[in-house]
């Protein structure tokens, strides 16, 4: 249908969680709902953004607020029985911000519904380059590209010639962390969780090597057979046994970027790590990191890596699901390694 600003109340379908969980999340746990009432108009004497969602992200970071927390997060929980809420990609229908006008395309934090009226738009970007997908700014645009060139590049200080080696490395922050460590002349090895993940990472983003940690009994003796010379970069995604095979195996001042740690979010008693003695012998820095604290660097990103986008030297694969019914199962099967790529929800195409 189309929208007119200020016509009648439409209905708004939205994913709303039902209750807080522990553990691994399940489709259940959330369920789609449709309400009315919804006028497409900004209130008088607010400064929101009323929008129309076009694409959300699915995020592992979004296993942490399905869970109530006594102490807070550096995101808040999930609410139950209101929309959940994540980055995305949408189009303004109405506005009284000065920032944004009617017809402009942003990214940022908005509701997992079709409709969505924001109204701290601290963290709403207007979206400069349209002559690329706008699905792009759900990931290699959006959060997690930039995640990736603040945790490399920031974070690691790479240098040419350096070994990297990149845990979950086909999901969508490191199959770009990936590619940035081959621009700079990097010697770059990815795990991931499938002989086909694995491919891509060798055929498609141009790895020097990867390799499928499900198939490795030995997690050491599968890094020492790819890094005889040691590891001086790990961009750490995943943390538990992998983290802490990778610490015997790190060179002397080597970095880790502490970017996730998927394979504890759904765990009620985390796993220990048991090399942590490495960190010193082996002087290393271990640094984790929040995208917030960058926020004003994303220009400088956007610069660095929208031309390699347009000459086709950065390579990019999405997962896509349409129809937001299908946003729930989207977003439990990060947790499966289900995804292949940068998971991503169309909700409509304008």
């Amino acid at each position: 249908m189309a929208e007119k600003r200020g016509e009648a109340a439409v209905e708004n379908k939205k994913v709303v969680l039902k209750h807080y969980i522990t553990g691994f999340p399940k489709e259940s746990d959330m369920e789609l709902v449709t309400t009315g009432a919804l006028r497409l108009k900004v209130p008088e004497g607010t400064t929101a953004v009323l929008v129309k969602n076009l694409y959300l992200s699915c995020d592992p970071y979004m296993r942490s607020r399905m869970t109530k927390h006594d102490e807070p997060s550096y995101v808040p929980d999930f609410i139950p029985g209101e929309a959940i809420t994540g980055y995305g990609v949408a189009k303004v229908l109405d506005s009284n911000h000065p920032n944004f006008n009617e017809g402009d395309y942003v990214w940022g934090i908005t509701g997992w519904e079709e409709y969505s009226l924001i109204s701290s738009t601290e963290g709403l970007i207007k979206i400069k380059y349209t002559d690329v997908p706008l699905s792009y700014y759900t990931g290699l645009l959006g959060m997690p590209g930039f995640t990736a060139y603040i945790g490399f590049f920031e974070i690691c200080k790479p240098k040419k010639g350096e070994y990297v080696f990149i845990s979950a490395a086909s999901g969508a922050v490191g199959q770009l962390v990936g590619q940035f460590a081959k621009l700079m002349g990097c010697y770059v090895v990815g795990s991931a969780g499938s002989d086909e993940k694995v491919n891509l990472l060798k055929d498609k983003f141009g790895f020097d090597d990867a390799f499928n940690y499900k198939q490795e009994s030995d997690l050491n003796a599968a890094l020492k057979r790819r890094f005889p010379q040691g590891i001086d970069i790990y961009f750490e995604n995943v943390g538990g046994a992998t983290l802490d095979a990778v610490l015997p195996n790190m060179r002397i001042h080597g970095r880790i970027s502490a970017c996730g740690m998927i394979s504890q979010y759904n765990l009620e008693k985390p796993e220990g790590v048991r090399n942590l003695i490495f960190i010193i012998t082996k002087r290393i820095r271990f640094e984790g990191f929040i995208l917030f604290d960058h926020i004003d660097r994303y220009p400088e990103f956007l610069e660095f890596t929208v031309p390699h986008i347009k000459d086709g030297t950065i390579a990019y694969v999405e997962d896509v699901v349409e129809g937001l019914e299908n946003a729930p199962s989207a977003l439990v099967g990060l947790f499966f390694g289900r995804n292949v790529g940068k998971q991503l929800v169309v909700v409509a195409k304008e």
